[in-house]
């Protein structure tokens, strides 16, 4: 018994840690390895565009200097407060500008909106500045929540109005607000509601892409069946706290062993162009996207983390 829990002492602590908001670091790290695989993704892509447009080249930018800045973050409290979410707030700028441009182009090929299914599929990829947006969410998000080592720190409680007589003791007061929320670690429905988003973009993106090879392989039906299944979850876990610890983690976690299997068989179809890795480049640019299934995986990290926040209010 006492080999068991000292097993399970240190999973129990990265709970704990999770429920109350102090795992900073962590997100950072991954909004940093979302940023570094959404840059990698995008790179290529506006590469087969001949980066034709200047602004091309700020999503690329942009997903190397929001991955340093996490990686910073995750050594000094000071950049995880002042940098990390100006970073992320430009990054979710440009993905929205990506958006437009995107729209725009698949407006700009013949037929424009009026055959949207084909101008969708062989236009831009209509989402994929939004899915590379999730990266800079989960940074903003990390900008706000509290880090590992302050779980032991003591602090006199302090009011919420600027009246109460406590302000007299602490000197200042703390209005309840979505920023506390979250830095306590209680922001559950927000976390599912963007698992919804993020599983929306990432099966139109599978759809469109694994279409355009006619789904070939049975298996690329799976993030497309997956996805819908997601954000159903997400949405049930919004309105009620037990989706969010049933269905949103057994989906979630399914969507995480899709994109794993997913990024084995793109990273097989790659090996199995001519030249393989002799041409690793070319290959790399010209095959199956590569590193969008693990991009898909992230909506279902989203979802797995939703599962074990506390929620903003009582259902």
């Amino acid at each position: 018994m006492l080999q068991l829990s000292q097993l399970r002492s240190p999973i129990q602590e990265v709970d704990l840690d999770i429920r109350e908001g102090r795992f900073q670091q962590w997100l950072a790290l991954c909004a940093g390895l979302s940023s570094i695989l959404s840059g990698l993704e995008v790179g290529y892509e506006h590469y087969r565009g001949s980066y034709s447009r200047r602004v091309m080249y700020t999503p690329v930018i942009l997903s190397g200097v929001l991955a340093g800045a996490s990686v910073w973050s995750f050594f000094s409290r000071t950049v995880a407060r002042s940098v990390l979410p100006v970073v992320s707030v430009v990054t979710l700028g440009d993905g929205l500008l990506g958006f437009y441009f995107h729209v725009r182009g698949v407006k700009r090929k013949p037929g424009g909106w009026r055959l949207p299914i084909v101008n969708m599929v062989m236009g831009t990829p209509i989402f994929a500045p939004l899915l590379f947006g999730v990266s800079a969410y989960l940074g903003l998000i990390a900008s706000f929540l509290r880090r590992g080592e302050e779980g032991g720190e003591v602090r006199l409680p302090r009011p919420a109005h600027a009246k109460h007589w406590g302000r007299w003791l602490t000197g200042e007061f703390e209005r309840i607000s979505w920023a506390q929320d979250i830095r306590e670690g209680r922001f559950q429905k927000q976390l599912a509601a963007a698992t919804v988003v993020a599983a929306f973009f990432s099966g139109f993106e599978a759809w469109y892409s694994h279409y355009k090879n006619n789904f070939r392989y049975k298996a690329q039906w799976t993030p497309v069946i997956i996805a819908p299944l997601l954000m159903g979850a997400g949405i049930s876990a919004v309105r009620r706290r037990r989706s969010a610890h049933t269905w949103l983690p057994a989906l979630s976690a399914l969507a995480i062993l899709d994109g794993a299997v997913g990024f084995f068989y793109h990273a097989r179809g790659v090996l199995r162009r001519p030249g393989g890795l002799k041409k690793p480049i070319y290959n790399i640019i010209y095959g199956p996207p590569v590193f969008a299934p693990l991009l898909f995986a992230a909506s279902g990290f989203l979802g797995l983390l939703a599962s074990l926040l506390g929620r903003e209010k009582r259902a």
